[in-house]
C-alpha cells in the first residue's frame, strides 16, 4: 500500500457505525434477533460480567480456637501445593477455552453484521479454519509476551537483589527509575502493535480467507505504515471506550445489576456493543477492499445486508 494518498477519516466511520446500529437492531425491531446477535457478542469476548462482586456472607460468631487450627492446618498442609497446582492448570484451561471461543466468536459477529443477519451455526462451521488459525496466534502472542514479560520482571528483580548487596539506595534509585520507564514502553508498544495487529487480522483473514501467519504479515505492515492514522484511532477509541463504560455502569444500576450478569448485560449493552464493533470495521475498511468486510459478501446475500455509505473514490 505504499504510495496510498487516500485520506483516512476517524469520525466519519463511527458515525456510519452509529446508522449501521440502527438498522440492525431498530429497523425493524426483532427481540430474537437481539438475544442471537447477543450471544454472538457474548462469544466473541463481550461477557458484561467482569468485575460483578458477587456476596459470600460474613465471618461465623464466636472465638476462634488456635490449637484446633493449628492441628488442622499441619493436617492439611501436605495437600496445599496439589490444591494450588490443581486449581493453577484448571484455570489455565480455563482461560485456553475462552480463548478459543472469543477467537471463533470474532468471526461469528463479524458475519453477523456484516450480513445483517443473525446466525451461530452457519458463521461457526464456515470460518472454522480462520478461527482456529486466530486462536494459535492468540496464544503465541500469550506465551510470547509472558517470556518477555518474564525476562523483564527478572530483570527487575535482579536490580533490587543487586541493590541489597551493598548498593546504597540513594545509587539505586535512577537505573529502577529508568527500569520501570523501559518497562512501560515496552508493555505500551507491545499493547499498540499487537492489539491493533491482532483486532485488524480477523477483516483480513474473514475478506481473504486466509491464515493468521499471512494476515499478521499484511496488517503488520499496515500498521507500521499508518502509525499516525491508527494512533488517533486508538485515542477515539479509548475515549469511546470510556463512554461505553459509563453507560454500562448507568445500564447496571438502572437494571439493579442486571447489566453486569454474562449474556444478560451482552444483550442489555448489545447497541453499545455492535456501534463499536462497526465503528472498527467501518474504519479499516479504508484502507482497501482487502479490509472490507462488506465487499466479501456474495451478489446473492448482498440485498440482506446494511451496506454503509461508499467510501469517496
Amino acid at each position: 500500500m505504499s504510495g496510498d494518498s487516500r485520506k483516512i477519516e476517524i469520525l466519519k466511520p463511527f458515525e456510519e457505525a452509529f446508522e449501521l446500529m440502527k438498522k440492525m437492531l431498530f429497523q425493524p425491531f426483532n427481540f430474537e434477533k437481539w438475544l442471537v446477535l447477543g450471544f454472538a457478542a457474548f462469544l466473541a469476548g463481550h461477557y458484561a460480567g467482569m468485575g460483578f462482586n458477587f456476596p459470600f456472607g460474613g465471618f461465623p460468631p464466636g472465638q476462634t480456637n488456635h490449637n484446633q487450627i493449628s492441628s488442622e492446618w499441619e493436617e492439611w498442609k501436605p495437600w496445599l501445593i496439589v490444591a494450588i497446582a490443581l486449581a493453577a492448570v484448571l484455570f489455565f484451561l480455563l482461560i485456553i477455552v475462552l480463548m478459543w471461543l472469543k477467537a471463533r466468536g470474532n468471526f461469528i459477529l463479524t458475519d453477523c453484521i456484516a450480513r445483517n443477519r443473525a446466525a451461530i451455526v452457519d458463521p461457526w462451521r464456515e470460518y472454522r479454519r480462520e478461527g482456529n488459525s486466530y486462536f494459535l496466534y492468540l496464544l503465541i502472542v500469550m506465551f510470547g509476551s509472558i517470556f518477555i514479560f518474564g525476562m523483564l520482571c527478572l530483570l527487575g528483580f535482579g536490580i533490587l537483589a543487586a541493590s541489597g548487596q551493598g548498593i546504597s539506595n540513594t545509587r539505586m534509585t535512577p537505573l529502577l527509575v529508568f527500569f520501570l520507564a523501559f518497562f512501560f514502553l515496552v508493555w505500551l508498544g507491545f499493547a499498540f502493535f499487537f492489539g491493533l495487529t491482532s483486532y485488524f487480522m480477523i477483516p483480513l483473514m474473514y475478506v481473504r480467507r486466509c491464515r493468521a501467519a499471512e494476515a499478521f504479515r499484511t496488517v503488520a505492515g499496515l500498521v507500521l505504515e499508518h502509525v499516525g492514522s491508527l494512533i488517533l484511532f486508538c485515542l477515539f477509541g479509548f475515549c469511546l471506550l470510556i463512554g461505553a463504560i459509563i453507560v454500562g455502569g448507568i445500564a447496571t444500576c438502572a437494571t439493579c445489576c442486571m447489566a453486569g450478569l454474562p449474556y444478560i448485560g451482552t444483550v442489555i449493552l448489545l447497541p453499545v456493543l455492535i456501534c463499536l464493533r462497526g465503528y472498527a470495521l467501518l474504519f479499516i475498511r479504508q484502507f482497501g477492499p482487502e479490509y472490507d468486510v462488506w465487499a466479501a459478501i456474495t451478489a446473492g446475500s448482498v440485498e440482506q445486508s446494511p451496506q454503509p455509505p461508499q467510501l469517496p473514490a
